[in-house]
């Protein structure tokens, strides 16, 4: 099978899985598909030429796509479709010009050369489609994955410049045509070539092909073609072909123009109408086709070439006859209303006229004459409001009307959102425009507004919505403002505002929070690893890794139900906030660091938090004795516990009369900052990865290091964010392979010393072997399932920046450390409960008889604490504030607190008897405790 049948029957097998296409037997076509953009099962193709689908609805859809905009990997890299050979140098170009640009070989045999381009910067090279241009140097068209290439994808030969002379196809004898068409692209020019137009390329909307007009004027002395340019139907473009026309004029040329209409946001250029009128078999309907495209191409040309906004009112009067219409012109919006019995008197005052030039019009150009004479045109807004796309958000039920305000003093434009009732009343509208950009005037009515919205909603696409920045899982898709990632493919946002994966369209409408991101390779910083390295050592290589994949946090949540928190404690200096904003540098959020959880409502954490997907979400906590402190205990870390999973970050009613609900997830990662370690219930803890900083002994290395680390700048390093999610898919299955392996690991320090290495039993206090003691294995089974994630987090990280053997294999033990210290501190007591306990037991051995212990059961301990507070200081013993101390008591693990009551107190009943005061009240409120 030859390289055409492979990729025929890749399409056909795809067309009917993906949209239902069957082929009618006894037919040449394929039928009942699916149609992307209404729906309706009346999509078809060729059988035998597969490369169009279009929507049987001609008047009410009528779309066509190509399937390379379906499909783009099966046109995407030639050099493996159809590599060349020694026979055949050319195979890999022509089989792209064949199939990607359905070209006749018969016609452009000759025209093009293969060649190759290499990109040092990017490390990519590519097959080429070259031409050669008649000033010299050289066109050529990258063929192989081009979006490797960013926005380039084509390239001219370096210092040769192509501005002045156009690219004229060997065939067009330009001293016999009659009409010449001005295109951009030499595959533009091609398209028209093979339907009999005569066309050349000016290589650029921006090129005033200068000299070949003038040489043109010179060989054909003053029997000048007509010239139709016929430029993209783009902003830039429309400036250019207005000035081009211009100063053909001036050349002494006849001008007029051609766009193509762009029916949505897929841009189509000759090209694309090119390969659709191919597809039509019938001669006949092929050539109504193309006329119906061509008289439609010079209309649109016509009306952007208007010289005054009556001229282009008459225009579309004749092209469509409405008596009532708005349209735009120099960015205002006006009015055109027919006024026929103007009108009939005009006509009748032309026919009847005795001037000599009225008497020389033909019926055509009377009507001309007497329409511009009476069509009223007027100004309504001094803007020009064009609404783009309809948004949508699905889960708050929200919606807005999305609009581009074009402005004629300046040439900018103002884009912003209308709300539905804001487009359903004038005075509504006038409001919402006025606020939305300065000294934008509506003066039209209500019914004129009614028509234009009627007009400009219709049909209107949808773009889907998402209310953060970062991983969108529904959707597959990195947001980040003006870039998106989707497949290990960057794209930037369109010139309206959203992505468009294929037939996905998205938007994200979080504008508080702004990640700037480095998307030039060559840009990029990569000095810092050693730096980091002198710096923090192992546990920066652990933060790194944990905040690199906090940018896959919803991939892991969905393969293990679960994401670890970060916690980094330490003393004042010990350079938690330089590392901290060093990485979040490297994911393009330069100048941050967190937010501290204890100053702020349940509300606004929840807002926060939700802000962002696949990203960390940094808490910053205040000093927890600091005089800010009451208001520090508002926030309970036991908050934190459902996020783990990626729970629900608050629920709120919606303003429906239903029991309708939004209740967002958390998408994010949790980090928390502090200097004092977090206290919270055994839930909390077991959650938490643990890296305790300590000021570090500063050399004057370390001293340079730590700066040069600061001073690097966030847009040098905020690559590292687009090299990190550009491997989604490899680090991915990296990191479900490594986790098994991990969690292995961890679990054999339950059975064998960490010493010798031998098992030493289930009971075990030393280890049989060697005396070494091992009661400092991992017994919960969360905290095996979170370092075991974070070993294989670092492992992700090592297939993004290599890190040495040393410094990973020290970076792997530190984790591991990590979990056996996290399951020491589930076993022990908080610091300064463990105080209390010895403070407790010191007092209870200065005599005989209860000091501080009121419980008359041996098997309690209760304690009022600010008693024991005062026994402790006659007694001059140190404890934490007793404010502090009622807080961590809860989670005294020694002695386990059972609850708060009024107990019958052995202490009172000592005294008394001591002192013989029988009628003292002996109860006493008190903390009780397992003794």
């Amino acid at each position: 099978m030859n390289m055409e049948d492979k990729l025929r029957a890749e399409v056909l097998r795809r067309l009917e899985t993906d949209y239902e296409l069957k082929h009618r037997t006894g037919t040449d076509y394929m039928r009942g598909g699916k149609c992307p953009a209404c729906g309706k099962k009346e999509l078809y193709s060729h059988h035998l030429n597969p490369y169009l689908i279009i929507c049987g609805r001609e008047s009410k859809c009528g779309q066509s796509w190509h399937v390379k905009e379906l499909y783009e990997d099966l046109f995407d890299d030639w050099s493996k479709r159809a590599p060349a050979t020694d026979q055949h140098p050319n195979a890999t170009a022509r089989a792209y010009l064949e199939f990607a640009r359905g070209f006749r070989m018969d016609l452009i045999q000759g025209w093009f050369t293969q060649d190759s381009y290499y990109s040092r910067a990017l490390d990519a090279g590519t097959a080429t489609v070259r031409f050669a241009l008649d000033k010299g140097g050289y066109w050529e068209r990258f063929i192989d994955r081009p979006h490797r290439f960013g926005k380039m994808k084509a390239n001219f030969k370096s210092h040769d410049s192509y501005k002045g002379v156009w690219w004229c196809p060997p065939c067009v004898d330009l001293l016999d045509v009659k009409e010449l068409w001005i295109v951009e692209g030499i595959f533009d020019a091609i398209s028209l070539v093979h339907h009999g137009i005569a066309a050349v390329a000016a290589m650029s909307s921006n090129a005033f092909p200068a000299e070949s007009l003038k040489e043109l004027a010179r060989l054909r002395g003053g029997k000048l073609p007509k010239l139709v340019w016929a430029l993209d139907n783009e902003p830039g473009a429309h400036r250019y072909t207005k000035r081009w026309v211009q100063m053909a004029r001036g050349l002494g040329y006849e001008c007029e123009a051609a766009q193509i209409e762009q029916r949505d946001s897929r841009k189509v250029d000759w090209n694309d109408l090119h390969q659709r009128w191919q597809f039509i078999d019938d001669v006949e309907k092929r050539a109504e086709q193309i006329d119906k495209d061509l008289r439609s191409a010079r209309h649109f040309g016509a009306l952007l070439i208007a010289e005054s906004a009556a001229e282009k009112g008459v225009l579309m009067y004749e092209w469509r006859e409405r008596y009532e219409f708005h349209f735009g012109f120099e960015s205002r919006l006006y009015w055109f209303k027919m006024d026929l019995e103007k009108f009939n008197k005009a006509m009748q005052a032309l026919e009847s006229s005795e001037r000599h030039e009225d008497q020389l019009l033909s019926d055509k150009q009377r009507r001309d004459k007497a329409l511009r004479q009476c069509g009223g045109v007027v100004e309504i807004a001094n803007c020009y409001p064009q609404a783009l796309y309809f948004q949508r958000n699905e889960v708050t039920d929200e919606s807005w009307y999305y609009f581009r305000v074009d402005f004629p003093h300046d040439g900018g434009s103002v884009k912003n959102t209308f709300t539905g009732g804001q487009v359903a009343a004038a005075s509504e509208f006038k409001k919402r425009l006025l606020s939305m950009a300065a000294g934008a005037v509506f003066t039209g009515s209500g019914q004129q507004l009614d028509k234009i919205m009627k007009e400009q909603l219709y049909g209107l696409k949808t773009v889907e919505t998402i209310d953060y920045v970062g991983y969108s899982k529904e959707h597959g898709a990195y947001v980040f403002g003006d870039i998106a990632i989707r497949n290990g493919i960057v794209s930037e946002v369109n010139k309206e505002d959203f992505f468009e994966f294929g037939k996905l369209r998205l938007k994200t409408l979080q504008k508080s929070i702004r990640i700037e991101i480095q998307r030039d390779s060559a840009k990029y910083n990569g000095t810092w690893l050693p730096l980091l390295w002198v710096t923090f050592g192992a546990q920066g290589i652990v933060a790194l890794a944990f905040f690199t994949c906090s940018l896959f946090a919803e991939q892991i949540r969905r393969l293990y139900q679960s994401f670890p928190f970060m916690e980094l404690t330490g003393e004042a200096g010990a350079g938690k906030t330089t590392l901290l904003t060093f990485l979040w540098k490297l994911l393009g959020r330069a100048g941050y660091e967190g937010f501290d959880p204890s100053k702020s409502s349940t509300a606004g954490r929840s807002r926060l938090m939700g802000q962002v997907a696949g990203m960390p979400v940094v808490l910053i906590e205040g000093d927890r004795n600091g005089p800010d402190k009451a208001h520090a205990k508002a926030f309970d870390w036991d908050e934190l516990k459902d996020f783990y999973g990626g729970g629900t970050l608050r629920t709120r009613g919606m303003k429906t009369s239903g029991n309708e609900t939004y209740e967002p997830p958390f998408r994010g990662t949790i980090v928390i900052a502090q200097n004092a370690a977090v206290v919270a219930h055994e839930a909390i803890m077991t959650r938490i990865c643990k890296l305790h900083f300590v000021r570090p002994q500063v050399t004057s290395e370390s001293r340079a290091a730590a700066d040069n680390l600061n001073a690097l700048d966030g847009s040098t390093l905020s690559h590292f964010l687009l090299m990190a999610v550009k491997q989604e898919a490899a680090l991915m299955q990296l990191f479900g392979q490594r986790v098994p392996e991990h969690e292995a690991r961890l679990r054999q320090l339950n059975s064998h010393c960490a010493k010798c290495g031998k098992p030493f039993g289930d009971d075990a206090g030393n280890c049989k072997h060697c005396g070494n003691n091992v009661r400092g294995v991992i017994r919960v089974e969360r905290i095996i399932k979170n370092h075991a994630q974070l070993l294989a987090m670092v492992d992700c990280l090592n297939q993004i920046i290599t890190l040495k053997p040393e410094q990973l294999g020290e970076t792997q033990r530190t984790v591991i450390r990590m979990a056996l210290e996290r399951q020491a501190a589930i076993n022990a007591d908080h610091q300064d409960v463990a105080e209390f306990w010895q403070v407790y037991e010191y007092l209870e051995s200065l005599s005989e008889e209860p000091l501080v212990n009121h419980s008359k059961n041996p098997q309690l301990i209760a304690i009022n604490i600010n008693e024991f507070a005062e026994r402790a200081a006659e007694h001059r013993q140190k404890l934490a504030d007793v404010t502090t101390l009622r807080d961590l008591l809860k989670e005294s693990r020694s002695h386990k607190f059972i609850e708060y009551k009024a107990v019958d107190s052995a202490v009172r009943a000592g005294q008394a008897a001591r002192n013989q005061l029988f009628n003292r009240c002996m109860t006493v409120k008190c903390w009780i405790f397992k003794a």
